[in-house]
C-alpha cells in the first residue's frame, strides 16, 4: 500500500477539530481575496488584507496536514489529538487578533507605535511560542507514525523537522535592525520592532500578494519554505507513487519488472 493508498483509507479517521480549522480557513482565503477587491488600502507598500490571506491558506495548509498525521499514530493519539485542539485554539486566537489589526489599518507584527499595538504583538509572540512548543512535541509523536513505504516514512519525518525549524526562523525577524537599535541610542522608541526584509527597510518592492523582497534578502522565505515542507515532501512521495506506475525506475527495486 503506498501513502496514496493510505490518505484514502483514512479520511474518515483524521483528526476532525483540525480538519474543520483546514475547511474554515480555505473559506476564510477566500473571504480575504474578496476584501483585497474591495478594500485596497495598503500597509507598508502591501495590500491591507494580504497578510491574513497568507496566514489563513498556510493555516488551512498546516491543519489538514496535522489532522492526517494524528490519524497515524498507533500510540499517543489521544494526547496528539488534545495538542492538537490546543494548536487550532492558538491559531484562531491569534488569527483574530491579525485580522482585527488589518482592519484597523495597523500592523500585527513588529508594531511598537503604541501601548495597545505593542500588547497584540506581545500577546501573539507568546501565542508563537506555545504553538511552537506543541508543534515540537507532535513532531517527536510523529516519529512513532506508521507510514507504508520508505519514501513516505522519510517525507512525513523530514517533513515534520523542516516544519519545526521553519516555524523557528520566525524568531530571526523579531531581532531589532540595526537602524531600530541606532533610534533606540537617540532615546527616542522606534514604531516597529524587528524586520523580515535583511539589508533595507520593509517595504521596498517585491512579489505580487506574497510580498517577498525582490531587490534584498526576505526572512519570510525560508520560514515559508521550512514550514511547509510538512506538506511539499509528502505531496512529492504522492506524486513519485503515481509517476511510478509509469515509469518503472521510479519503483523500488524490488517491485521493478524487467524492462
Amino acid at each position: 500500500m503506498t501513502i496514496l493508498a493510505d490518505l484514502r483509507s483514512r479520511t474518515n479517521s483524521w483528526h476532525r477539530p483540525s480538519a474543520i480549522a483546514a475547511v474554515v480557513l480555505g473559506v476564510v482565503a477566500l473571504l480575504g481575496l474578496a476584501a483585497l477587491v474591495v478594500d485596497q488600502r495598503t500597509l507598508a507598500g502591501a495590500p491591507i488584507w494580504a497578510k491574513p490571506v497568507k496566514f489563513a491558506v498556510s493555516g488551512a495548509l498546516y491543519f489538514a496536514t496535522w489532522s492526517w498525521l494524528v490519524s497515524l499514530l498507533p500510540r499517543f493519539r489521544r494526547a496528539a489529538g488534545l495538542l492538537t485542539d490546543f494548536l487550532v485554539l492558538i491559531f484562531a486566537a491569534e488569527y483574530v487578533l491579525l485580522v482585527f489589526q488589518a482592519a484597523r489599518g495597523h500592523a500585527s507584527h513588529f508594531n511598537n507605535a503604541t501601548p495597545q499595538d505593542a500588547l497584540i504583538y506581545n500577546v501573539m509572540g507568546k501565542m508563537i511560542m506555545a504553538l511552537w512548543v506543541a508543534t515540537l512535541v507532535l513532531t517527536v509523536l510523529v516519529m512513532f507514525t506508521k507510514v507504508p513505504d520508505r519514501a513516505s516514512f522519510w517525507a512525513v519525518r523530514a517533513g515534520a523537522v523542516l516544519s519545526l525549524a521553519g516555524i523557528s526562523l520566525g524568531i530571526l525577524m523579531t531581532s531589532p535592525t540595526a537602524q531600530q537599535l541606532a533610534q533606540w541610542k537617540t532615546g527616542s522608541a522606534p514604531s516597529m520592532v524587528g524586520a523580515h526584509t535583511v539589508g533595507i527597510e520593509d517595504g521596498g518592492p517585491g512579489l505580487p500578494l506574497l510580498g517577498w523582497s525582490t531587490v534584498a534578502g526576505d526572512l519570510r522565505i525560508p520560514h515559508f519554505v521550512g514550514m511547509h515542507a510538512l506538506q511539499a515532501l509528502p505531496l512529492l512521495a504522492i506524486a513519485l507513487a503515481a509517476l511510478a506506475r509509469r515509469f518503472p525506475r521510479l519503483r523500488a527495486d524490488g517491485v521493478r519488472a524487467p524492462e
